[in-house]
């Protein structure tokens, strides 16, 4: 820890909204922008006159964006296509009438909540279904050696324009109107309730992921999925601080004491966990920790010898073991010859500070007792002093000595009863009692709705995470029966050139990283918010990723220099929206990538969310 610096990283369910939407996109996409804005142009430039479209009033805008949901129901595909690149670009804050990038994310907000108001959301929802659901789609991208990003155009539009309105009005903005606010919880509630086919999005959206892994829809642009997923758990069910809240509101409704800490701030102010040394590095630190300790050894004994010169009363005949070096030493640091000892003891040697390695003087956050602990200490003890128990008592301590009193009563100020002994003693009851214990009653919340949802499949939902996770692990190796997951960032023509492959090549890896950042988000909110909701659907979740092998896939992506991992930057910030789209790019060479590349920030900020949870 003292070797590695400290990462800086924010410890939160999200990046910066910017490099939210900034990840949506394939730098393989970027002409479609273009594309986008010439059919809004199109589209706006045959029903409203001259003017921009910043430049009309808000009867004008809802005119427009109803007559392009309009548009939506047409039969022809290439003219729906055609309109949803129009609304798409709405999405996009319209960005050629921007000047920064402020501007753009103004006119976004005002858009999409323009967008949500008059019910493009809905219509969204049904033309995904009806993309899932095309036969004709799915046996022609099986039948291909290689699929490419033109095979998921249509779904790549109709899930750029859902991912933007979701991550756009979770944000919460102190500035908004209020309007707006309604407009937020509205989709909130019925982002998570079932109203989209009869199961909430999430459920549609995990049906998705499970028809790519099984092979049936090669096409599917399953990052764009996985982070429209990710989103949409994250704004029904709650991030870290709405975790804390209801797990605040839970333990007041059973009686149970207040929470010692904020757990969430707790983590936040701790140091970074430094990654696991490699056998080469343990072998190199004890080798210039034994050097080190043998020059301390030859210095002490130069100084010792230097003394004994010199020291009036010190015996002709005097003996010293070997042995005890150690010992001599001490006892001259007692005795007292200071004009002696000025003479010839040299000033210490000042070690680096990289060497000393600061200790916390205790945990971080408050220590936890069960009460089964202590009970456990208590039988213990009663055993080895008086050779009886008294089975579940914790108040009886008659006979023990005094040490074990005190270890009892400070083991009874860090008692600690969590909501899941709570809700395991209720099963336990209702279990002996079935016919009299009455009906439990179920607090029907998004997150118990979205487990009633994803319940019949759930074992298919957690291997086919974790098959795209593992194609998606830096260290696996191509198999042949592994899944594509590049299919929607490869373009159709290979690149030729230099400068080409090296832009690919970048957008690969940040391809797999964000994959990465979005799977293990989707795990932990819904393990957090399962086991909050109830103990046994947390159990269940994590009984199946276990027997998915979840853990040994953990492990591989330790299996790496994870330094080098981390700070790997797969990134080209030019070619980033929205700034690509209101600056003007600068002539990409295959040197200014490789500068761009050694100028970049210290890690990469997709890795936020792998690096928060090491210290959890």
């Amino acid at each position: 820890m003292s070797e590695s610096p400290d990462l800086e990283f924010e410890y939160a369910d999200t990046d910066k909204w910017a490099a939210e939407l900034s990840e949506l996109y394939s730098y393989t996409e970027g002409p479609e922008f273009a594309l986008n804005r010439k059919c809004f142009e199109e589209e706006f430039r045959a029903h409203v006159s001259d003017k921009k479209w910043t430049e009309l009033d808000a009867a004008q805008h809802r005119a427009h964006a109803m007559r392009l949901l309009d548009g939506l129901e047409v039969i022809a595909r290439e003219k729906r296509l055609k309109v949803a690149r129009a609304i798409l670009y709405m999405a996009q804050g319209t960005f050629a009438e921007c000047s920064s990038e402020v501007e753009v994310q103004h006119w976004m907000r005002y858009n999409i909540f323009l967008l949500l108001d008059v019910g493009t959301f809905s219509a969204l929802v049904e033309l995904l279904n009806m993309e899932i659901d095309n036969s004709a789609a799915c046996s022609s991208a099986v039948r291909k050696p290689a699929i490419s990003l033109a095979d998921s155009t249509d779904l790549r539009v109709l899930l750029n324009i859902m991912y933007l309105m979701v991550e756009t009005i979770q944000q919460d903005d102190p500035a908004d109107r209020p309007e707006w606010k309604i407009i937020r919880e509205t989709f909130r509630a019925e982002l998570g309730s079932p109203l989209f086919n009869n199961e909430p999005i999430s459920v549609m959206l995990f049906g998705m992921v499970t028809k790519f892994c099984s092979g049936h829809a090669p096409h599917f642009p399953m990052k764009k999925v996985l982070l429209l997923l990710w989103k949409s758990i994250l704004f029904t069910l709650g991030g870290f601080e709405q975790l804390q809240t209801i797990k605040v509101r839970k333990r007041e409704e059973l009686g149970l004491p207040p929470l010692p800490e904020d757990s969430i701030r707790v983590i936040r102010s701790m140091r970074a966990a430094s990654p696991p040394a490699s056998a080469s590095d343990l072998i190199e630190q004890q080798q210039k920790r034994a050097r080190r300790e043998h020059k301390v050894a030859l210095i002490k004994q130069d100084n010792l010898d230097a003394f004994n010169e010199k020291d009036p009363y010190k015996a002709d005949d005097s003996r010293e073991d070997e042995d005890d070096n150690d010992d001599n030493d001490n006892s001259i640091e007692t005795e007292t010859f200071p004009l002696e000892r000025d003479e010839v003891m040299p000033p210490p040697i000042p070690h680096p500070p990289s060497e000393r390695v600061s200790f916390p003087k205790g945990l971080p956050w408050a220590p936890k007792v069960r009460e089964k602990d202590i009970e456990n200490f208590l039988e213990s003890s009663r055993s080895k002093f008086i050779g009886y128990t008294l089975g579940s008592d914790t108040d009886t301590v008659v006979g023990l000595p005094r040490p074990i009193h005190e270890s009892i009563k400070t083991l009874k100020q860090h008692k600690y009863v969590s909501i899941a002994e709570i809700q395991i003693a209720k099963e336990e009851e209702f279990q002996k009692t079935p016919l009299s214990g009455g009906e439990e009653e179920v607090e029907m919340c998004a997150t118990e709705l979205l487990y009633q949802g994803i319940l019949p499949s759930l074992p298919q939902y957690m291997i086919a995470l974790l098959k795209i996770l593992l194609a998606a692990a830096p260290t696996s190796k191509a198999k042949t029966d592994s899944i594509n997951i590049l299919a929607d960032v490869l373009p159709e023509e290979m690149p030729t050139t230099v400068l080409q492959s090296m832009k690919l090549g970048v957008d690969v890896n940040r391809h797999k990283e964000i994959i990465v950042k979005a799977i293990s988000a989707i795990l932990l909110l819904l393990l957090k918010h399962f086991k909050l909701n109830h103990i046994y659907q947390f159990e269940y979740m994590a009984q199946h990723l276990v027997f998915a092998n979840c853990i040994p896939l953990i492990l591989k992506f330790f299996n790496q220099n994870i330094m080098s991992y981390i700070i790997a930057k797969n990134s080209i910030s030019v070619l980033d929206f929205p700034y690509c789209v209101v600056h003007e790019l600068p002539e990409l060479t295959a040197e200014s990538l490789v500068s761009m590349a050694l100028n970049m920030d210290h890690f990469s900020p997709r890795c936020w969310w792998f690096l928060s949870q090491l210290p959890s």
